[in-house]
């Protein structure tokens, strides 16, 4: 059993209560082995040593709270049912309503910074707030919290993140074998989308050097040919490829599946706590307007009409509603992850929830998200390499500021 408020000598005043308990406890001829964590954790905060560390907190506490904290508390005024359908609607309604300024030819590539912006928030948000979370819990601004070490729980919290993990994996092998393995990703589809727009050109433009290869008199000709040719889909309507028409339609269900996790995530981590809630909503709603972009101009690019292509995400958004709502079902009747009466009464002997297992499935999802699914985009190179340093600078220093968010908000 371990402190987690380290006002000094920490260590020693956790195990000069530890000791008064079991003192006291014995006196009272009660066993600790019939004590649940959360009866355990109120007969600490009876001991004399940890009522002074109490003190010690409530005195060295700020008397006012901090700008971030004021925003999320009229931003998030509810109980954790109604924050988390506040925060689907804060991440689900903006982004998509951007799309109506958005040119319908606009080029995914061009977002690379706004995805480098979002990997180090959502990575931020893993690493910063979800993850100690998950591991020690969330601290309490009245008193000391303690942790408890059971056998085998950490064991399924990580377990969980990697369910969470191996989930998108498999959505996203799953959409790529569905394209025909083009490439298309569940949540960034617009990170391979550049490399079809105009198949009928690129076929052209490789037919036109088979040609000069063959008659070296008449590459001059051929060259002058194939760019007349390149100018005349424009004043045209393009055929679209079948297979790209295939992976829009297959990129809207696998956006809406993408959405349900994103609702999981909301409302898995308000009933963790209100901060943890709100800087995920953060993280999610910078992550969303890239996603929400890019996903548009895929649709564009698989013969969407501008029109069409909004209303299609705007449908797309209500699985966000649908996994808030799911999640929330199972927080109220599945746990909602606080410690149970009886310490075998959880899952596998321990004192885990169902409930408690959805905030390491976010975790997985977002460590999925923010590196597999996105960090082979910001690897990718172009044979400019003064352009291309540039570039990698300035998606470094977006990661650096998107990260920077989320652990200036847990600071403070």
């Amino acid at each position: 059993m371990a402190s987690r408020f380290l006002p000094s000598r920490s260590m020693g005043f956790a195990l000069a209560a530890g000791c008064l308990l079991f003192s006291a406890l014995a006196a009272a001829n009660v066993r600790p082995e019939d004590l649940s964590v959360s009866e355990i954790e109120e007969q600490l905060q009876s001991c004399p040593l940890v009522e002074s560390l109490n003190e010690h907190k409530r005195a060295s506490a700020p008397e006012t709270a901090s700008f971030t904290a004021q925003i999320f508390a009229v931003l998030f005024p509810g109980s954790p049912a109604v924050n988390s359908l506040l925060a689907t609607l804060y991440i689900s309604g903006p982004p998509n309503f951007l799309l109506a300024l958005c040119p319908p030819n606009i080029d995914p590539s061009s977002l690379s910074v706004m995805v480098a912006f979002a990997v180090g928030g959502l990575l931020g948000d893993t690493l910063f707030h979800l993850l100690p979370e998950i591991f020690l819990g969330e601290d309490s601004p009245d008193h000391v919290s303690f942790v408890m070490v059971e056998p085998n729980k950490n064991l399924l919290l990580g377990l969980g993140i990697m369910v969470g993990f191996f989930t998108f994996v498999a959505m996203d092998k799953t959409l790529r074998i569905a394209t025909g393995g083009e490439g298309h990703d569940h949540s960034h589809g617009h990170a391979h989308a550049h490399a079809e727009i105009e198949p009928t050109s690129s076929t052209t433009s490789a037919e036109t050097k088979t040609e000069s290869h063959a008659d070296s008199l008449k590459q001059r000709r051929s060259t002058t040919s194939s760019s007349e040719v390149s100018v005349v889909p424009e004043n045209k309507e393009k055929e679209i490829n079948p297979s790209v028409k295939l992976g829009g339609y297959l990129n809207l269900i696998a956006d809406f599946t993408h959405n349900i996790t994103d609702g999981l995530a909301l409302s898995s981590s308000f009933y963790a706590s209100p901060t943890i809630g709100a800087t995920t909503t953060v993280a999610v709603f910078f992550h969303e307007i890239p996603h929400e972009v890019g996903d548009f101009a895929l649709l564009i690019q698989s013969g969407f009409s501008k029109r069409k292509a909004m209303g299609a995400q705007f449908v797309t958004a209500v699985g966000a509603f649908l996994g808030t709502f799911i999640g929330i079902a199972v927080q109220e009747f599945g746990g909602n992850g606080s410690m149970v009466d009886a310490p075998v009464s959880g899952i596998w002997g321990t004192s885990l929830t169902w409930g408690d297992m959805l905030l390491p499935f976010t975790a997985g999802t977002f460590l999925y998200v923010g590196t597999v699914a996105v960090i082979p985009e910001l690897l990718e190179t172009g044979p400019n390499k003064g352009v291309e340093i540039r570039k990698t600078i300035t998606q470094f220093l977006a990661v650096a500021v998107g990260a920077g968010i989320m652990l200036a908000i847990s600071w403070d």
